[in-house]
This record gives structure tokens, C-alpha cells and sequence, in this order.
């Protein structure tokens, strides 16, 4: 036995007699008896409760060892979580937190005969949304409350701001859960509740109403609070500027007052006797520039001023000061260029996120230094060079994040092995090219929850997926992948796996009948060469895309098993057959239905339920007929409707007006018909934005059901998909394409700007004058009225829709002038009035001159540049009999006299001819010219 051993036999032998001397003293320790009034109160407080394990996130039972026993052992200050006084056995302190108490809490509980208690902690149990009792004033000596994640409910009582000795208080996180990322407060305080508890509680030192809706601003006041050292109001709906003061308390440790949006304020100078550890800022509207003076924070360990508006140019250099930083996150802000140099010195990092932001430059070697480090994020920058070599030295590195960047090079999965805790990579959507070894043993293989391999240059599904048993997420989208799916990869992390992305390829293979994986989430497969058909998906199902491949047959009904399907998009294939009618009620939460580019047949689904999601449906471009289901206006939400290109054989569905978000009604080229009139509702499409009806059978006059149009010019027309898969938030957008007439051709648009405003009614029956209405659509970018029975002139109008880039009036029956006010239609590219009978000069503007000489054909009385007809002076008008006071008769009428006198034998013969006469406004005043002119004729 060497001298080592006998060592370690010593260093056990003295643990022994350490644990024996603690065992036995715990078993002498002599607790205070405490009065039968008071234990008899805790005993009534456990039976009003039961025992439910979820009713805490991660606890156990306390109050089951409370038990009315008698003897020496019987006090119930040996119960698990009371605290008595040593001299009086007064129970003073109740820690129940994470105890699995569920059930209901009121003012008459016996817990509130409990008049000594100094510390109370409920924290972590269900109180079945009860309101916090106003029996809590019973405590006058406390100093210690705990209400947190315990379900209460209601308002925050008045009497709570009467607990004058309170150093610690802690309302935060009662929330209903309704997602992974969204929350219902439960509590709310009121202004004057807020104001007493800051007016009186002057001995604060923790203070977290996180998740109480205050909806409030924050009080001046809050920064008298000269002992408060912790300070969290993470979502709580305050507003306004917050109170800088606060920033300068002299014992504030920790400050957090993340996801308030519409709190704003700046940062002051920082001195060096700031004690703060925490600050955390992240999505509020703080503004301004990170002073350098934040380097004079010594004590600093977690920043988080991601998604704020800090406008600094440069990321903060100074921010290198801050040698203790465990955590730093500065994402989504407006800093650019490189990463300081001198954030080498933040080796103490664990947590490093960059994301969404303008960082530009190589990603620095000195990364690797940073030994500690468990979670990267350069997500979505300008970062270019290559993916470092020393990131292998990594070795606690658990999330990479490097997506959506300019790196380029040759990632070998190599450098990964020795991070063997990394379980999430994110490489997408870069220059990189990512290679795999082909021989891979699986007890080597790195176990991955997220990997995402968008855009890198695969040419192969990697041989290494087959090994992975705990998958959760994988992108491989946007490479290089042909031929045939390998057939482990159909049996690779089934039931872990809940979001597969292998669109953009060229893979030509059939699916499996039904997809293996029994909880997945989201499955695309668009843009590749899959054929045969459609796979059945789990329940689970919350996004089916299979888009622009060579899908035959038929939908099958058990796609409607997919009962939380939020977007289901089978457009671009081959399909046939009838819709199942499930596709119109089997989920109320799907909100995009794509079906367009197939072979369906017969009638849309007629069943729409109310309370349904959708906002867009598509249809176009099949061999649907039959009317309209008018149980569509049970789509509350809709916002897009496309139904072009199908045989449907209906009336206008005027009814759809009562639609208050729809934006794009889309009918061209179906067998529509009759007369368009007002809705008997009154309410006429309010958002609309692009109204398609060519190509139909409409009649009687142009509609007047297009409003005045407001828009959002800083978006695209798009409907978002929003879930959360593996703790990632998964964001589906989907940006609308549409193909409109428009510039004289059919464009084809895979975005539109919310700002694309566009009426086109041509080829159908339409007659009579243009209304005036139109000429106030002034956000109009695209106007078509072509090919139909129009008559009258073009309105002077028109001029006023300064943003107009396409005008198509030909094929109609339109004369008069051309009006001079549309030379002001600086925008216009594409202008056509061909085959109508128009007269007069063409107006000399820079853009209608600058036509093409098609643009006007067909029209025999027109003359001047660009038209080979050149104008000559016209001959001066006899003075007008028409009462020149009705100014109401200014610009309402154009003609010509032409008074041909002849002698003809005994008398003569007066021909008068009234030509080009053109009405735009007054048609009585026509006949008033009329009828004097018959008169003219009489004398004579």
C-alpha cells in the first residue's frame, strides 16, 4: 500500500466522520414547538389543495409530510418548508414553492392566520387563476413575497403596496401559455397601484414584474429606489421613455426590461462604480448609441441589446472592455463593419450572438480562443472568407450558427468531431461547399438536433444522416442533389424528426405512401422532379408544400386527417381529378390553400367554416366550374383570391365585399357574366388592391367597386406561416406571385409590392362612359379597359394618377381628344389607345410622344408627333350661344361647325354638320345644343 493510497483512505475515513457528525446532529437538533393554532392552520391550508405533479414545472410534495402527529416530534416547525422562530415557535418563513399545489386560494384561507410570517414563497405551483387575496395586508411584517408562476390571476390588490417592510416581491411570469413564444398576462396592476407600491416599498431590493400587464410608463419615482438591486419588467406592456435615473441606482445589479416595444430611452455614461451584472434591453425601442463609457462596467457579465434601434454605425470596440462577459447579444441592431479586434479579450464568453446585423469581413481565427464558448450566432450578415479552422477547438461549443452570410471555401464535417457537444449547425445559404467524408462509422458520427445545409453545394443526401437518431430539424434545400432519395433516409430520426426541407433539387423519385416520421411538423419537397403520388402526411402536420414538380392522380381525402395544417401548397404539378370537399372545413387553422397550375375538375370545395384562418386561396389555372360557393364569406381573414383561368360559370360574387382584408380578387378568363352593381351590405371591398375581372362576360357598366386605395408601401403582399420547431421559430412567408395583363403583355410577378394597385377589366361587354370614380384611384399602377364597348372620352381625370405606368384603353369605342392633362403621367411606360375614335392633336408630352405609333392606330382623327399625320391650325368656333355665365359648361363639350351653304334651284339648302362632339360630363347639355340647333334650322 503506497503512500497515495493511505491518503486517499484517510481523506474517506474523515468524510465518514463528518457525515455521521452532521447525521447525528441533525437528529439532536431541537426544533421550537409551535402553537396548535398556528399548526392547525397549516394543516387546513394542505387539505384546501391537491397534489398534482404538473401543477410544477420541477418539484416535489412538500405538504405531504405535514402530519397531525403527537409527541416530541410533533411540531410543525420540522415540516419541510416552515420556518419558525427560535424563541417564540411563531411560524415566519413558508417556502412552498415548486410543491405541486393545485387548486384555488381565497381570502378566508387559514394560510392568512399565519400573522407572524416574514417570508412567503408560492412560486411555481397552480393556483387555478385566483386573484392574489386582499387578505395578504394580514402580513405586516413581511419581507419576503414570492407570488411568481403560480397561475394567479386578475388584479394586482392595493393591499400589497400596505407590505411596507417588503425588501423582495415577485409577481412575475402568471401568464396563460398560448405557443412557445406568446403569453397572456394574467396579472395587471393598475397607475395608482403602481404608484403606491414604489411610493411606499421604499426597502426594495428585488423587484420583478415580469410579465404583469401594466401598460403603463414607467414612474420617475422608480429611481428613489436606492436599495433596489434587481429590477425586471420583462413584457409588460410599458411605454414611453424609461426613466434614465434607474440606469444610475447605486446597488442595481440586474435591469431587464426586454420585449416592451414601445418603451423607448437611451443609454447614459457609465461610471466605474456601477455594480450592474445585468442589462438586458433586447426588443424595446432604445435608441441612440452605445456610449463607450458601457467599457467602464467592470462588473458586467450578461448585455442583451438585441433588436433595439441604436443607430451606431461601427459595433461598439469598447464593448471589449467588458472582460467578465458571460453573454453578449447585440443582434438586429445597425451596427456594421468587422468585429472588433478587441473583443479577443471576452474569453469568458458563453453565449456570442451577431445575428441580423451588417457585420462585414472574415470571421476571426482568435474565435477558437474562446474555450468556454456553448452557443455562436453570426446568422444573416455580410461576413465573407471561410468557416475558421480553429472553431475545432471549440470543444463546449453547442449551437453554430453561420447561416445566410458571403463565407465561401470547402467545410469539411471533419472539423466538427471533436465538438461533441455541438448538436445544432447552421451553414445555409452561403458559398460554401460542405464535404463529408464517404465512409463514416456510427459510433463516431456527430449527433445532430438541427442542421441546416441550405445552398452548400451537395451533391448527396451526407452518408452520415443514417446514423442520426435525435434529428429534429434538417434543411438541405437549394443544392445539388439528383436521382433518387436513399432509402436509409427514409427511416433516419423518425421519431424525433418534425422539419424536412429538401426543395430546390433535382431528386427524381417517388415518395413513400405515407411519410415515416410520425410527428413531423413541416415537409417540403417543392422544385424537384418527385412524380407518382402525393404521400399521406402525419396529423401533426403544419406546412405541406410539394410546388412545381410532376405529381399525378388524385388528392386523396386522408390528406384532411392533417387536421393543424396552417399551408397546404400542391401547386405546379400534374394533379387531377375532383378537390375533396374536406380541403374547405378539415382545419380551421390553414391559412394558405395553393392549388394552382393543375388539372382539377368539377366544383370547388362548397363548404367553408366560420371562424376559419384562411387569407389566401388559389385556384387559378385548372378545369374548375360550376358558381361559387357563397360560403365563402366565412373567410373573414381572406386577403387573396385568385379563381383565373378556370371554365366557373357565375355572377359576380358581390357578396365577397363584405370581405374587410381582402386585397387581390384575381377572375380573368373564366365565363363570368351579367351586370356588376353595389352590395346590398353597403360595404364593397374597403382594402382592395389588384382587381382582375378580363377575359369574362361581364356587362352593363364599368364597376364602381373599387375604393379609395390605402396602402402599406414597405412591404411585399405576403402571409405568414409562423411556428416553433426544435426552439427555432419558423417563419413561412408567403411573398404572393400573380400574373397580370399589364404593359400590353402578361407579366408575370413573383413579389408584389404592396403598393401594386391594379383594376383591369378588359375583354368582356362593358359600355357606356369611363366613370369619373377612377380618376381618384391615385395609387393606380396599372389600368386596363381595353376591348370592350366604351364610349364618351377619356377623362381629364386620368391626369390625376400621377403613379399610372400602364394605360390600356384600346379596342372601345372612345372619341373625342386625348385629354392634355395626361402629359403629367411622368411614370406612364406603356400607353395605348389604339382602335378607338379618338381626334385631335396628340398631346406633346415626353411620354405620350414618346409611344410607339401602335399605341394610337385605329384612330384616323388623330394627328401629331408621334403619328406620321401632322396637325394644321384649326379653323376658330362661331361664338357659343350657350349661356357663357353656367360655368358648370366649361370643358364639358368640344365640337366643330361646318356650315355648308349651296344654291340649289328656288331656295337653299343648309347643311350643318356637328362633328366630333364629345360628352364627358353633361349629357343634358348636348341636348341643349341639340335643340338649338334644330331651332337655327326653323329660321332658316
Amino acid at each position: 500500500m503506497g503512500l497515495l493510497d493511505i491518503s486517499i483512505i484517510l481523506v474517506l475515513l474523515l468524510f465518514h466522520h463528518v457525515v455521521i457528525a452532521n447525521s447525528s446532529y441533525s437528529s439532536q437538533k431541537q426544533y421550537p414547538s409551535c402553537p396548535d393554532e398556528e399548526k392547525s392552520a397549516l394543516l387546513q391550508f394542505k387539505d384546501s389543495f391537491i397534489i398534482d405533479k404538473s401543477a410544477s414545472s420541477d418539484g416535489y410534495p412538500k405538504v405531504s409530510s405535514w402530519k397531525p402527529a403527537e409527541g416530541e416530534n410533533s411540531t410543525c416547525c420540522s415540516w419541510k418548508g416552515v420556518e419558525c422562530d427560535e424563541k417564540t415557535g411563531r411560524v415566519i418563513g413558508l417556502d412552498l414553492g415548486s410543491s405541486c399545489l393545485h387548486g384555488s386560494i381565497n381570502t378566508n384561507n387559514s394560510l392568512f392566520h399565519l400573522v407572524h410570517l416574514q417570508r412567503l414563497n408560492l412560486s411555481d405551483n397552480n393556483f387555478n387563476y385566483s386573484q392574489i387575496p386582499t387578505s395578504i395586508r394580514n402580513f405586516p411584517s413581511l419581507t419576503h413575497l414570492d407570488l411568481s408562476f403560480s397561475v394567479f390571476s386578475g388584479q394586482v390588490p392595493s393591499e400589497v403596496s400596505l407590505l411596507s417592510k417588503l425588501t423582495y416581491l415577485d409577481l412575475s411570469g402568471n401568464v396563460d401559455s398560448l405557443s412557445e413564444d406568446e403569453y397572456l398576462p394574467l396579472l395587471k396592476l393598475e397607475a395608482s397601484d403602481l404608484g403606491s407600491l414604489v411610493q411606499n416599498l421604499t426597502s426594495l431590493e428585488v423587484l420583478s414584474l415580469s410579465f404583469v400587464n401594466i401598460s403603463l410608463a414607467i414612474p420617475h419615482s422608480m429611481a428613489n429606489l436606492s436599495s433596489l438591486k434587481t429590477l425586471a419588467l420583462v413584457e409588460c406592456h410599458v411605454f414611453g421613455e424609461f426613466p434614465v435615473r434607474i440606469f444610475q441606482l447605486p446597488n442595481l445589479e440586474i435591469l431587464t426590461v426586454r420585449y416592451n416595444q414601445d418603451l423607448t430611452g437611451y443609454f447614459p455614461e457609465f461610471n466605474r462604480s456601477s455594480p450592474l451584472m445585468l442589462l438586458k434591453v433586447s426588443f424595446t425601442s432604445f435608441f441612440g448609441n452605445v456610449p463607450s463609457s458601457i467599457g467602464n462596467l467592470d462588473s458586467l457579465q450578461k448585455l442583451d441589446v438585441a433588436q433595439c434601434n441604436f443607430s451606431e454605425g461601427l459595433v461598439p470596440s469598447s464593448l471589449g472592455n467588458l472582460r467578465k462577459l458571460t453573454y453578449l447579444d447585440i443582434s438586429a441592431n445597425k451596427f456594421g463593419g468587422a468585429i472588433p479586434d478587441s473583443f479577443s479579450n471576452l474569453t469568458q464568453l458563453v453565449t456570442f450572438r451577431i445575428s441580423t446585423s451588417r457585420l462585414t469581413g472574415p470571421i476571426p481565427s482568435w474565435l477558437g480562443n474562446f474555450s468556454k464558448l456553448e452557443y455562436l450566432d453570426f446568422n444573416y450578415n455580410r461576413l465573407n472568407g471561410s468557416v475558421p479552422a480553429s472553431f475545432s477547438n471549440l470543444t463546449n461549443l453547442q449551437i453554430l450558427y453561420l447561416a445566410s452570410n458571403s463565407l465561401s471555401g470547402v467545410v469539411e464535417f471533419q472539423m466538427f468531431q471533436n465538438l461533441k457537444f455541438l448538436s445544432q449547425l447552421r451553414l445555409s445559404w452561403n458559398s460554401l461547399e460542405f464535404v463529408t467524408e464517404s465512409r463514416i462509422v456510427n459510433s463516431t458520427v456527430q449527433q445532430f438536433t438541427i442542421l441546416a445545409l441550405s445552398s452548400c453545394n451537395i451533391s448527396e443526401f451526407p452518408s452520415f444522416l443514417q446514423y442520426q437518431k435525435g434529428l429534429t430539424r434538417f434543411d438541405i434545400a437549394a443544392n445539388k442533389i439528383r436521382g433518387q432519395v436513399p432509402k436509409w433516409m427514409w427511416n433516419t430520426s423518425i421519431e424525433t424528426l418534425v422539419y424536412l426541407d429538401m426543395s430546390q433539387n433535382f431528386i427524381s423519385d417517388q415518395l413513400p405512401p405515407v411519410l415515416p416520421w410520425v410527428n413531423m411538423v413541416c415537409f417540403k419537397f417543392s422544385s424537384n422532379m418527385f412524380h407518382g403520388s402525393l404521400p399521406i402526411a402525419p396529423p401533426t402536420m403544419l406546412e405541406y408544400t410539394g410546388t412545381d414538380n410532376n405529381f399525378t392522380g388524385e388528392i386523396s381525402p386522408l390528406l384532411c386527417s392533417m387536421k393543424n395544417l396552417q399551408l397546404l401548397d400542391l401547386s405546379k404539378n400534374k394533379l387531377s381529378g375532383m378537390l375533396p370537399q374536406c380541403l374547405g372545413n378539415f382545419s380551421d387553422d390553414l391559412i394558405l390553400l395553393l392549388l394552382g397550375n393543375n388539372s382539377f375538375h368539377g366544383v370547388i370545395p362548397q363548404t367553408y367554416n366560420n371562424g376559419n384562418s384562411l387569407r389566401m386561396i388559389d385556384v387559378s389555372h385548372n378545369k374548375l366550374q360550376g358558381q361559387l360557393p357563397r360560403s365563402l364569406v366565412n373567410c373573414v381573414g381572406l386577403e387573396y383570391l385568385v379563381l383565373s383561368n378556370n371554365q366557373f360559370n357565375d355572377v359576380f360574387p358581390i357578396w365577397l365585399g363584405t370581405l374587410r382584408g381582402l386585397k387581390l380578387l384575381a377572375m380573368r378568363h373564366n365565363g363570368f357574366y351579367g351586370v356588376i352593381g353595389k352590395s346590398r351590405m353597403n360595404v364593397d371591398f374597403p382594402k382592395l388592391r389588384i382587381l382582375d375581372l378580363s377575359y369574362n362576360n361581364f356587362t352593363g357598366a364599368v364597376p364602381s367597386v373599387f375604393p379609395d386605395i390605402i396602402i402599406n408601401k414597405s412591404a411585399y403582399m405576403y402571409t405568414d406561416v409562423v411556428y416553433d420547431v426544435g426552439g427555432i421559430t419558423i417563419d413561412t412567408r408567403g411573398d404572393y406571385a400573380l400574373t397580370i395583363a399589364t404593359k400590353g403583355l402578361e407579366q408575370y410577378y413573383p413579389k408584389i409590392r404592396e403598393e401594386f394597385a391594379s383594376f383591369d377589366i378588359s375583354s368582356n361587354k362593358f359600355e357606356g362612359m369611363i366613370p369619373e370614380f377612377i380618376g381618384n384611384l391615385k395609387e393606380l399602377l396599372s389600368l386596363n379597359l381595353s376591348h370592350n364597348i366604351l364610349t364618351g372620352s377619356i377623362p381629364s381625370s386620368f391626369g390625376n394618377l400621377m403613379k399610372l405606368e400602364s394605360l390600356d384603353l384600346s379596342q372601345n369605342k372612345l372619341s373625342g381628344r386625348i385629354p392634355q392633362q395626361l402629359v403629367q403621367l411622368n411614370f406612364l411606360s406603356t400607353f395605348n389607345v389604339s382602335h378607338n375614335y379618338l381626334t385631335g392633336p396628340i398631346p406633346q408630352g415626353t411620354q405620350l410622344t414618346s409611344m410607339n405609333v401602335t399605341s394610337y392606330e385605329g384612330n384616323s382623327g388623330l394627328c401629331g408627333d408621334p403619328l406620321p399625320k401632322k396637325c394644321g391650325n384649326p379653323p376658330k368656333p362661331p361664338p357659343s350661344t350657350v349661356d357663357e355665365g353656367d360655368s358648370s359648361s366649361e370643358g364639358i363639350f368640344e365640337f366643330d361647325w361646318k356650315i355648308v351653304l349651296a344654291g340649289c334651284g328656288s331656295g337653299l339648302v343648309v347643311g350643318v354638320v356637328l362633328a366630333d362632339v364629345v360628352i364627358t360630363k353633361r349629357p343634358d347639355l348636348f341636348l341643349k345644343i341639340v335643340g338649338m340647333i334644330r331651332q337655327m334650322i326653323t329660321k332658316i
